[in-house]
C-alpha cells in the first residue's frame, strides 16, 4: 500500500526558506561549519600494452650507416646547374628502366655547392673535375670487418663512395661488387683494426604479413632515422625484373631510405628497402624491400667474387594464363610457357621447344614464369636439374645441365629468340575472319602476316597488331590459312575451346590463347 504524502503548508516552506537563508549567511560570515568537500581527479588511463621499438633502435643504429656517393662534376655556364654538369659516363641520375621510373626514387639530392667534400675528395681529379657529392643513401653492416650492403642503384656510376656512421665518423668505402638485376651492392670500409657493429639476416619462414617491422635509414639527408610499420604483402611483382619477389610494407620509406635495413623485432634484417610506389615523390606507406633470402646469397656471393654466377636455360618463357591452360589442355594455369629456345642454349640441348610448360623443377612445382626464372637464376651453374614439362597434352622430363648467365642476358631463364616455320604459301584473308583476323603473305615468306585486326574481337583484346605474324598454332607450324584452319578444326574435336597461336612481333615472340570461332 502507498503512503499518502501531503503537499507542505506555506508556513513550513517559508521557515525553510529562513534556515537555508541564514545558513548561507553563517557561510558567507566565515564561521566555520562542519562540511565534506569534493575535488575532480586527473584523467587516468590504463593504456593497453603496446611493443616498443626502442630497444631494437638502441641495438641497430650503429649497424646503419649514410651512404654518400660522389662523381665528377665539371663547370659549366647553366646558372640553373648552380655552375656545375654532373658526369654519370654518359647516363644521367634517373637513368633506370622505364618499368622502374614509377617506382624508384633516386637517392639524388644534390650537396651544397660550396661544402667541402670528405678529406681526399675535394680536390681536383685527374684534371676532370672535382668529386662532389651527387646522390645519398642508406646501407648497413653486415660484418665486423666492415662489409656495407646498400642498393645497386644508390651507388651505381659513383667515382667514389663515403659512409657516414650513426656518431658522424666518415669513412671512405670501395665498391666491392653490384648486382643490378637484384638492385644489390656491397662496399667494403677500412676501419684500421676498429670492429663494427653488425646486424644478421632473419630467416624468410619466419616472416608474416601483419608483423612489425622498423626501417632505418637517412631519408632526405636528415641523419639516422627510424620509422615503423607492419609487412603488408609479400612477393610482390612490380615489374623490375625477373627476380622480382618483394616484401611490402608501410613504414614510412623516403628518398635516402634506399639501401636502408628493415628489421623484425629482434634486430634482424628482413629485407633491404629499395623502392616506393609514390604519386607525389614522398611516402604514402608503399614500399618494397628486398627480402633477406634473396639479399643474402647475392651478397654472399658479391663479397666471394665481386659478381653473381646464375644458373641459365637460354629459353624465352611467358606466364600460363587461364585462356593458354585452356589451349594447352592443363588443368590449371600454372607453370612457365616456353617461347622459344636458342640455338645452342642449355634448355635447346636438352630437347625444350616452344610450347613447353616447365611445371616443375626438380619435382618442386612452378608457379609461373616468374618462379622458374627465380628458381634456376638461384642455381650453380653446371648442375643438372630435372624439369617436368606439359608437351601435346602430357607430362615428360628433362634433364637439363645449367649454363652461366651470360652478362648480358636480361634473366634467369629467358632469351631472346626467333622461331618461325621455314615456308611460306598464299593465304586467304578470310579464312581467320571468325577470330578478328585478316593475315597474307609475309615479307620475309615465314608464316602469315597479320593485315588487319577486327578492334571488337578477342585478337585486339589480346594486344595482337596489325605487321606481326603468326607463326605457329598449337605448337604446330603454319606455311598458309588452310594449315590454320586444320589445326583448329583438330582443337575442336579434342575438345578445346580456345587455341595458342605464337604471335612473332619485331620485340620478339610471344603466346596467345584465342577463343575458337568466337568461343568464349
Amino acid at each position: 500500500m502507498f503512503k499518502n504524502i501531503k503537499a507542505p503548508s506555506l508556513n513550513t516552506a517559508l521557515k525553510a526558506s529562513t534556515v537555508a537563508g541564514l545558513a548561507a549567511a553563517v557561510l558567507a560570515t566565515g564561521i566555520p561549519l562542519e562540511i565534506t568537500r569534493s575535488y575532480a581527479e586527473a584523467v587516468k588511463v590504463q593504456a593497453p600494452s603496446v611493443p616498443s621499438f626502442a630497444n631494437v633502435v638502441d641495438a641497430v643504429s650503429p649497424a646503419v650507416v649514410s651512404v654518400r656517393v660522389e662523381n665528377r662534376v665539371n663547370p659549366v655556364s647553366d646558372d640553373d646547374a648552380n655552375g656545375f654538369a654532373f658526369d654519370f659516363n654518359g647516363r644521367g641520375l634517373d637513368d633506370l628502366p622505364d618499368a622502374l621510373k614509377p617506382f624508384f626514387r633516386q637517392f639524388g639530392e644534390q650537396g651544397p655547392q660550396g661544402r667541402r667534400g670528405p678529406q681526399g675528395h675535394h680536390g681536383p681529379q685527374d684534371g676532370k673535375g672535382r668529386l662532389r657529392p651527387v646522390a645519398q643513401g642508406s646501407g648497413f653492416f653486415i660484418s665486423e670487418d666492415g662489409y656495407i650492403v646498400t642498393n645497386n642503384h644508390v651507388v651505381s656510376d659513383g667515382a667514389a663512395f663515403v659512409a657516414v656512421m650513426n656518431d658522424g665518423t666518415e669513412l671512405d668505402a670501395k665498391l666491392i661488387g653490384k648486382d643490378p638485376r637484384t638492385d644489390l651492392a656491397v662496399l667494403k670500409v677500412d676501419g684500421k683494426g676498429r670492429k663494427f657493429t653488425y646486424v644478421n639476416w632473419a630467416n624468410d619462414d619466419g616472416v608474416r604479413v601483419g608483423d612489425w617491422v622498423v626501417a632505418v635509414g637517412n631519408p632526405f639527408g636528415l641523419g639516422g632515422t627510424v620509422t615503423a610499420g607492419i609487412v603488408s604483402a609479400r612477393g610482390r611483382d612490380i615489374g623490375s625484373g625477373p627476380y622480382d619477389d618483394y616484401l611490402q610494407v608501410d613504414a614510412a620509406v623516403n628518398r635516402g631510405n634506399s639501401g636502408g635495413p628493415t628489421f623484425n623485432l629482434n634486430g634482424e634484417v628482413v629485407g633491404i628497402n629499395t623502392a616506393i610506389f609514390s604519386p607525389s615523390g614522398g611516402s604514402v606507406g608503399i614500399a618494397f624491400a628486398i627480402p633477406a633470402s634473396t639479399a643474402k646469397d647475392v651478397v654472399a656471393d658479391l663479397m666471394k667474387d665481386g659478381q653473381v654466377s646464375r644458373g641459365y636455360l637460354g629459353v624465352q618463357i611467358q606466364p600460363v594464363t587461364k585462356d593458354i591452360a585452356d589451349s594447352l589442355g592443363l588443368s590449371e594455369a600454372n607453370g612457365a610457357l616456353v617461347v622459344s629456345a636458342q640455338a645452342g642454349t642449355p634448355g635447346e640441348k636438352a630437347g625444350m621447344k616452344a610450347g613447353d610448360v616447365v611445371t616443375a623443377v626438380n619435382g618442386e612445382t612452378i608457379k609461373d614464369a616468374r618462379d622458374l626464372s627465380r628458381r634456376i637464376g638461384a642455381m650453380t651453374p653446371g648442375k643438372k636439374v630435372e624439369l617436368s614439362v606439359w608437351r601435346s597434352g602430357k607430362a615428360q622430363s628433362l634433364t637439363v645441365e645449367l649454363g652461366t648467365l651470360p652478362a648480358e642476358q636480361k634473366d634467369a631463364s629467358a632469351d631472346d629468340g626467333d622461331q618461325a616455320p621455314e615456308s611460306q604459301a598464299p593465304a586467304s584473308e578470310k579464312a581467320l575472319a571468325d577470330l578478328g583476323l585478316t593475315v597474307g603473305p609475309s615479307d620475309d615468306g615465314k608464316g602469315l602476316q597479320i593485315t588487319g585486326i577486327d578492334p571488337d574481337s578477342d585478337a585486339a583484346d589480346k594486344g595482337i597488331k596489325e605487321g606481326e605474324k603468326i607463326t605457329s598454332v598449337n605448337n604446330q607450324e603454319v606455311s598458309n590459312a588452310d594449315d590454320v584452319v586444320k589445326v583448329l578444326n583438330q582443337a575442336k574435336k579434342d575438345g578445346r575451346t580456345r587455341a595458342l597461336f605464337q604471335i612473332q612481333s619485331k620485340d620478339g615472340s610471344r603466346f596467345v590463347a584465342l577463343p575458337i570461332n568466337g568461343q568464349g
